[in-house]
């Protein structure tokens, strides 16, 4: 005998967390009930027994009619709450079967939604197949490096963005672009409310999709290999380069371990387990599906998950375990930035020094918490900062760099200031201060130092604009490699983007890597491990060579 469902009380209808015993009938299978007439029953607080009838009337036009086709019971709890007794059945209760369309009804099928709608939950851009074959990459000078390309960004207006004005809100809330370039945009109307152009003065409303139609010049990375760790149908396991961060974040969507790891590797919809910081190289984990990552991520957060990394420090760090046990506050998750606080959450991280290079440490971390920056706040807190942390790093927290806690009678709001005036988004990018020349547009993505391109003939390359075409003409799907070469009938140009008149400079080898890398992770019946980088030999003299090489 099939199970039957719950039937549900007519007046009341539950179905919602509340649960009201007296009113809700459980039909249960495979128990025998005997089948006898029975009085209404009275529910009282203070009977043993209480009795309750159904109509199970297979003829559902007769509402009215009351015939017992069986009596179910349940016992009444001295404090008047009520509980299922046992049933007997005499005979399988016949249940009302579910109205049925008449036979040679039409059938009328379920309307689909259309691509071409203007509904904003429906046409959100970026989360397709497609958003793979958008631009393609290519290496120059040891660089990974992505053809510029039009893409859309889109945001739900926030609560707190409701009432201001549009270029208000974009001028405050995204400094990617200056205010002019926001206010040109409204104006050309590439940047809509709900896909449609509006005034300069337009207010934000509640619900309100934002798109913003830009010609996007990403950030070159490392062109040093993803390697994969340990695979199966389950999980994922990486070696992430420094420099690559784990997915789109800001300046960055192709460049990241996401999109290669799709494009070249033909991974897809992989379930990002944790994240490390985009300088930081090392493991890094993927679930293939959710069922799996999941798992992973509940590990990690009972603290079940061991993790080891190691770095390199500034000074000659002390003997011994060296236990860090200061609370850490996070001053602006905006920017990303915290510091040793009271006010902070609790914070553990044990430290010991596994070689000496000269004015450098090698140090092995083990964090037993899993605070933002945590390795790197205690270490910059002990007065050791991480070699090339560009942030913790910095003499924007005080001439001693944050040693101590002390970030020089600075208040939070006035360092946020500081940092946002100091690593803004096109600081360490190097801006040429030669500006384009007129008349022909230049390859941001090429090196100031390195040649013009060049065709077969050897005269110079024009970049032709190309402003009807939605995405790039490159288009790089599957596992294909990245080219080897710069090839210049693959660019697409936007005479009105700003980023296609600036010359950028190659990032310097500081710029891409922060001494900081997930050596070690071992959680609940597994365990993964990678090779020490080059720069954490425990060979002294190899080590202080390494260092020197890659500062110079």
């Amino acid at each position: 005998m099939t199970l039957p469902k719950i039937v549900r009380h007519v007046q009341t209808q539950h179905g919602d967390d509340s649960v009201d015993v007296e009113n809700i009938f459980l039909f249960r299978a495979n128990v025998n009930c005997t089948r006898a007439e029975a009085p209404a029953a009275e529910v009282a607080g203070g009977s043993s027994t209480n009795v309750a009838e159904i109509g199970a009337e297979s003829d559902v036009k007769s509402e009215e009619n009351n015939s017992i086709n069986g009596v179910w019971t349940y016992e009444a709890s001295e404090d008047g709450g009520s509980q299922l007794a046992t049933i007997a059945e005499a005979s399988p209760v016949q249940l009302p079967e579910k109205r049925k369309a008449p036979i040679g009804a039409e059938t009328i099928e379920c309307k689909k939604p259309k691509l071409e709608t203007k509904d904003p939950k429906l046409i959100r851009p970026g989360f397709s197949e497609e958003r793979y074959d958008e631009t393609s990459y290519y290496i120059e000078n040891g660089l990974r490096k992505v053809y510029p390309y039009s893409f859309t960004f889109t945001t739900f207006t926030k609560g707190r963005w409701v009432g201001e004005g549009i270029l208000d809100v974009f001028s405050r809330e995204f400094r990617a672009h200056p205010a002019e370039e926001y206010k040109r945009s409204i104006e050309a109307g590439t940047l809509t409310v709900n896909y449609e152009k509006v005034p300069i003065d337009y207010k934000l409303k509640h619900n309100d999709l934002l798109a913003n139609t830009v010609h996007r010049h990403e950030v070159p990375v490392t062109s040093q290999p993803i390697t994969i760790v340990h695979m199966d149908e389950d999980i994922l396991v990486v070696n992430k380069p420094a420099s690559i961060p784990v997915h789109p974040c800001g300046r960055y969507r192709h460049n990241t371990v996401i999109f290669i790891l799709a494009k070249e590797f033909n991974l897809k919809n992989l379930r990002t387990i944790h994240r490390i910081d985009r300088l930081t190289s090392g493991l890094l984990l993927f679930g293939r599906n959710s069922e799996k990552a999941r798992q992973m991520e509940q590990q990690i957060r009972n603290r079940q998950v061991q993790k080891e990394y190691i770095c390199c420090v500034e000074g000659q760090f002390p003997d011994g375990i060296i236990e860090c046990n200061e609370p850490i506050e996070v001053v602006s998750y905006k920017i990303g930035v915290c510091k040793v606080s009271p006010k902070g959450k609790d914070c553990k991280t044990t430290f010991k020094r596994i070689a000496q290079a000269g004015d450098y440490s090698i140090v092995q971390c083990k964090p037993l918490t899993g605070r933002m920056h945590q390795i790197r706040v205690h270490l910059q807190y002990l007065g050791y900062p991480i070699v090339n942390d560009p942030l913790y790093n910095h003499e924007v927290f005080g001439p001693l760099k944050g040693r101590g806690g002390d970030t020089g009678g600075k208040s939070d709001d006035q360092l946020i200031n500081d940092l946002i005036a100091i690593h803004n988004a096109e600081n360490w990018l190097g801006i040429d201060e030669e500006v384009a020349i007129t008349g022909t547009i230049k390859n941001p993505a090429i090196a100031v130092a390195s040649p013009s391109p060049t065709n077969q003939s050897g005269s110079q390359a024009v970049i032709k604009s190309t402003p009807e075409a939605k995405i790039t003409i490159s288009t790089q799907t599957g596992h294909e490699s990245a080219d080897l070469r710069f090839d210049a009938s693959k660019v697409t140009a936007d005479p009105l983007c700003s980023e296609c008149k600036m010359n950028y400079r190659d990032p310097k080898p500081e710029d891409l890597i922060m001494y900081l890398h997930a050596w070690k992770y071992k959680g609940v019946g597994w365990e993964y491990t990678t090779e020490l980088p080059s720069w954490a030999s425990i060979d002294q003299d190899n080590c202080l060579l390494s260092l020197r090489n890659r500062r110079c």
